[in-house]
């Protein structure tokens, strides 16, 4: 039998150690609501997910079922221990800075101060500069992930989760928006790479194939379900994240907007991937 979401969850718990009144606790969540999810008599939010998940040490992933594909190797961090949080505290210091200010208006030293810490300790953790972008996109692919595999784990018609997955692209809000600003950022450094399969533009192509096949997975649950049209769907998911591409650089540099993009997305779903009888 297939293990179940509140299966996973439970399961999780129970190798920390952890009292469920003491998980609770640490996620700000009532000690009830989460007996009531673990007993699969309450759904868990996508939030409450990802604070059990940061909680116990695990991705999201590994408590949901595969709905997103999962980041490849060269996307993952593979980061040593963090006992006090130093390098997540660099990271996110530098996801931010890049995101408001440019990649190339962004040095250790500014880093080093929105973080708290010394340019030492940002050497430390990152070699230089470039590998702070890397990290940044890096950083920026496992948000997706994660945030992607707990909105749409409980989302079982794939025409609602393709449009709350295209919804979860949409460049507004104090995350998305600073993403879509690392990612424009990383299209222009991966364009002036000449290394093919390293550097800048290997890790873009592995990141964007982790977009695709999201996507691509998504259409193809539709079309055995009968909701989408069956055909080349490597090819509808092509066009699909190429939509998107184009249209969130429009948002971005405020020659569109997000409703307008929204308009567009949804308009291609219904004329071009539906399946109308």
């Amino acid at each position: 039998m297939t293990e179940g979401l509140p299966d996973r969850v439970r399961r999780a718990i129970e190798r920390t150690g952890a009292t469920r009144r003491e998980i609770a606790a640490a996620i700000g969540l009532e000690e009830t609501k989460l007996s009531k999810s673990l007993a699969g008599r309450r759904r868990f939010t996508p939030d409450e997910l990802a604070a059990i998940a940061t909680h116990v040490g695990v991705g999201v992933g590994e408590l949901l079922p595969p709905v997103t594909a999962e980041p490849g190797p060269a996307v993952r961090t593979g980061a040593a221990d963090d006992p006090d949080g130093a390098r997540k505290r660099i990271l996110d210091a530098a996801w931010t800075l890049i995101a408001e200010r440019g990649y190339h208006h962004v040095r250790v030293a500014d880093v080093a101060a929105n973080a708290g810490t010394s340019s030492a300790a940002v050497h430390y953790h990152f070699p230089g500069k470039e590998a702070l972008l890397g990290e940044a996109l890096r950083h920026d692919v496992e948000l997706a992930y994660d945030r992607q595999s707990a909105a749409l784990a409980g989302i079982a018609d794939p025409h609602a989760r393709l449009l709350r997955l295209l919804e979860l692209q949409l460049p507004e809000g104090p995350v998305l928006e600073p993403e879509w600003s690392i990612w424009m950022q990383v299209w222009v450094e991966a364009t002036l790479d000449t290394t093919s399969d390293h550097g800048r533009r290997g890790l873009y192509r592995e990141a964007q194939d982790r977009w695709a096949r999201t996507v691509l997975m998504t259409l193809r649950d539709g079309a055995a379900a009968g909701v989408f049209r069956s055909g080349d769907l490597e090819l509808r998911a092509r066009q699909l994240t190429a939509l998107v591409d184009g249209l969130g650089i429009g948002v971005m540099t405020r020659t569109s907007t997000p409703g307008a993009m929204r308009e567009a997305l949804h308009d291609f779903v219904e004329h071009s991937i539906l399946e109308h009888p």
